[in-house]
């Protein structure tokens, strides 16, 4: 069996609505047959299992403090989705050192086995663990909006990982968008920062609208793909997901576990 394509959806800027993407298009996929991991990398302040209203008995914590089984942290959601929570409050999470990378890694490499895709979705910002988590990915997916701090943001990220890492896979969706011409935009803002001082090309994987059903998913804590399956932005979400489908038929194998990664 192939080994799992990683995909690390990533922001520089809190707010964005990377969590919220991470979980429907982990949806989108698994409604396209594809068995799907979704990570929640937010190690120190999780928010996976508070959108999808999960009863988190382990977690990644209670794997590397306490030897938990990493197969049985994983909850099942659909058929072909399954989440490996993480902790809520635990700061000192979002700074693992090279000992607990290592073993997370492992754990990593033994959780994804029997999936096709990896999402992980990390916390915001330039923390150790964001950036060891797109160490290991096969795909960087950037989030953006058009707030300018946003673009700011997700331009600081991206230089880090090319500079610090040489890291140059990256795909970027504009999110909560007024049109395609708002998203085009923003993310020729990006792209021409990073041809300029960067010598690097980004990809563009898509756009996802402001959409109200966005919000009422949130509130009901749930899927806006599963509850409101004809929304604008669930259909967007399904147009990105099958983006994600072909580009990953071009990658190498996933790179488990990835470099250690230490604070810039």
């Amino acid at each position: 069996m192939a080994e799992p394509v990683f995909w690390c959806i990533t922001s520089g800027k809190g707010g964005v609505g990377k969590t919220c993407l991470s979980v429907n298009l982990a949806f989108a996929l698994a409604h396209r047959d594809k068995r799907v991991l979704l990570v929640d990398g937010d190690l120190g302040l999780a928010n996976v299992d508070v959108l999808l209203g999960l009863e988190v008995q382990a977690t990644v914590r209670d794997i590397l403090d306490q030897d938990a089984d990493p197969l049985k942290t994983v909850i099942h959601v659909h058929p072909c989705l399954a989440v490996l929570p993480a902790s809520s409050g635990v700061p000192e999470m979002a700074n693992l050192g090279p000992e607990d990378q290592a073993v997370l890694g492992e754990v990593l490499k033994t959780v994804a086995a029997p999936f096709d895709y990896v999402l992980v979705d990390t916390a915001a910002g330039l923390g150790q663990a964001v950036l060891w988590f797109n160490t290991l990915s096969d795909y960087s997916l950037v989030v953006a909006t058009p707030d300018p701090t946003a673009i700011t943001d997700a331009y600081a990220l991206i230089k880090v990982l090319v500079q610090h890492y040489q890291y140059h896979q990256f795909q970027v969706i504009v999110n909560s968008v007024q049109g395609e011409q708002e998203a085009s935009k923003t993310f020729e803002t990006l792209a021409r920062a990073a041809t300029k001082f960067l010598n690097l090309h980004l990809d563009y994987l898509g756009s996802v609208p402001s959409d109200p059903a966005v919000r009422k998913a949130l509130r009901a804590q749930g899927s806006f793909l599963e509850q409101f399956p004809r929304s604008r932005a669930s259909q967007a979400v399904k147009t990105l997901a099958g983006r994600m489908v072909r580009l990953s038929q071009q990658v190498s194998p996933a790179r488990v576990p990835g470099p250690e990664v230490h604070v810039v």
